[in-house]
């Protein structure tokens, strides 16, 4: 036996109380409690509960309410630093392609679901070759084993699954003799089920076969060089894995059985033999049947009087049923009728809205662990692939061309929010954001991104600006539109700016937007093109090229210092009396004495 499997074999004997409660648990909601309180239900056609699975009930309201994907976001999103704040933004979309492609609003429900049913469950993140990203996979709880150092890291994990022996030949044609056993004594029924595990550590992945003295299938070395998985863990005071249900399941059971004993009461109540008088001679039964009596008063059923405390001792479980799993009547609409106000029916679900909140925070730091981990995979595996891709992000579809090497750069942090005020629901949200806005105790960016409304913070953020933009623009074409009457009044021709509004108006009707038709109508006209002036229209350059003329024709100059290059106030553009531009300049020497 290899030492992976002996490693396996002691975590899963570690594990096995663990394990019998689970299993345990999820026969009941399968509705098999037959099968774990064997002896408790009789024979035949009702050896199973006849009253509604309220475990698998609570279970599946909880998971629905628990298992909604929060908003993701990558750590580094400083509204005060723009280039930190566009690389984060990046990362963001890249982590919520991350989500997209492994299908997490859905599978997030199955991940709440196991997460309160079993106490713990594990998500597992590995390279997919074919579409080359990381993939993030909400494993069973059943099979899962995994050890955790003092600190919370993870140090190993195993996964047990099963599969037929010919599958795994096939496979792994190269194990294929010893997977099937063959040889003298003849091989395995390649329809039998066999035990594989899947094994990691921080050095290395294997898959192996424990029934096979731990032959080893595969094994690959961990580029990340840590254990690919992370484990969202429910709160108990020993530390063991435990579900909300564990505690409650005799509960359940007790009520089964008392709900099958009320029903044979009834029927042996309806089926109760007759009790006749001494001169009845003949006996009819059917509809409209007539027996003749001297006393027909005494003619009935024998009763059979069912105990008043059975139908106490209902009640009473029903009561404990609710109070063990957390579960308000107000879920199953049964508040008292006394409760007419939302507030009080609110307050009956505090127990429930907490539950909420709890598990909510533990999924939500998992899943940011697992999205982190899948940053780690993508530039492990496929650094220097470029890629283009698409995904939504808080309800906003988006194209992305990224690098890992370049965009991710070891940068894994990610944070995660269930929105502002988890717990609140949305009025009450927007009117505290509201409030702590208006007293200037949060940002306008920390409210837009933590509203209970999907949208896009940055790209929100652009358009709001947009809008702002064209609205004032709007403005000022407006504005000159109304001093088209003062105009006129002033002797002034407006004639080009009624032109000018009427080209905006004709783009605006094609679907041009606002500011490309500004822009168009209000575009100015090119200049005509010009000709060079004339000799004689050039302008004097003045006593500075005289005296440099005189100077040369005097001779050499002494000591000549070359000149610096003009300065540009020198060099001034005008007109001619004909409206043609000129450019003039000046050069001066000087001698020193």
């Amino acid at each position: 036996m290899t030492d992976y499997a002996a490693k396996f074999d002691a975590i899963r004997k570690r594990n096995s109380e663990r394990d019998k409660r689970m299993h345990e648990v999820a026969a009941v909601r399968a509705g098999h409690a037959e099968q774990v309180f064997p002896g408790l239900f009789p024979e035949g056609m009702w050896s199973k509960p006849i009253i509604a699975n309220m475990i698998d009930v609570v279970a599946k309201d909880l998971s629905e309410q628990v298992g909604v994907l929060p908003s993701i976001t990558a750590s580094g999103d400083s509204t005060l630093d723009e280039n930190a704040r566009t690389k984060a933004d990046k990362r963001t979309k890249i982590a919520n392609y991350y989500v997209a492609a492994s299908k997490m609003s859905t599978n997030l429900i199955r991940a709440a679901d196991q997460f309160i049913t079993y106490g713990f469950v594990p998500l597992r993140v590995e390279p997919h070759f074919a579409d080359q990203r990381p993939h993030i996979h909400v494993e069973s709880c059943e099979g899962a084993y995994f050890d955790m150092d003092r600190f919370g890291d993870m140090q190993v994990y195993a996964h047990l699954f099963r599969r037929k022996a010919g599958d795994l030949a096939a496979m792994f044609p190269e194990q294929a003799d010893k997977i099937l056993k063959r040889g003298m004594f003849g091989k395995t029924d390649e329809n039998s089920m066999l035990e594989v595990v899947r094994y990691y550590d921080k050095d290395t992945s294997v898959m192996f076969l424990p029934e096979r003295e731990g032959l080893l299938l595969a094994q690959t070395p961990n580029r990340i060089g840590q254990v690919p998985v992370v484990v969202a863990l429910r709160p108990s005071l020993d530390g063991e894995a435990r579900g909300q249900f564990d505690d409650v399941l005799p509960v359940y059971a007790a009520k089964a059985r008392l709900a099958l004993l009320m029903m044979e009461a009834t029927q042996k109540s309806v089926e109760a033999p007759l009790a006749l008088p001494q001169d009845v001679t003949q006996l009819s039964i059917g509809p409209d049947s007539v027996i003749r009596s001297n006393t027909p008063e005494k003619i009935r059923r024998i009763p059979l009087d069912v105990p008043s405390m059975s139908f106490a001792e209902n009640n009473l479980l029903s009561e404990e049923l609710k109070f063990g799993t957390r579960f308000p009547e107000s879920r199953a609409g049964q508040a008292d009728g006394s409760i007419v106000t939302g507030q009080g029916v609110k307050a009956l679900q505090a127990a429930f809205d907490s539950q909420v909140k709890t598990a909510q925070s533990i999924m939500g730091a998992t899943l940011g662990e697992a999205v982190s981990l899948a940053l780690a995979v993508d530039e492990a595996y496929f650094s220097e692939v470029q890629r283009e891709v698409s995904a939504t992000a808080n309800g906003v579809q988006y194209k992305l061309k990224y690098r890992p090497s370049a965009d991710i750069k070891g940068n894994y942090g990610i944070s995660i929010n269930h929105g502002l005020m988890a717990g609140l629901d949305p009025n009450r949200s927007l009117i505290f954001a509201l409030q702590a806005r208006g007293d200037k105790l949060i940002s306008r960016s920390f409210t837009r991104r933590n509203l209970p409304i999907q949208l896009n913070a940055s790209e929100e953020e652009q358009a709001i600006d947009m809008e702002e933009m064209r609205d004032s623009l709007k403005a000022g074409v407006a504005s000159l539109a109304a001093a088209i009457p003062q105009m006129a009044a002033n002797g002034q021709n407006p004639t080009d700016i009624v032109k000018q509004l009427a080209t905006v108006i004709d783009e605006r009707k094609k679907g041009t937007a606002l500011e490309d038709a500004v822009q168009k109508a209000f575009e100015p006209p090119k200049p005509p093109e010009q000709q060079q002036p004339e000799a004689d229209e050039l302008p004097n350059m003045g006593a500075p090229n005289a005296a440099a003329e005189a100077a040369t024709e005097q001779g050499p100059v002494q000591n000549e210092v070359l000149p610096a290059p003009p300065p540009m106030q020198r060099l001034l553009a005008g007109l001619t009396g004909t409206g043609k531009p000129v450019l003039s300049g000046a050069l001066s020497r000087q001698v020193p004495a």
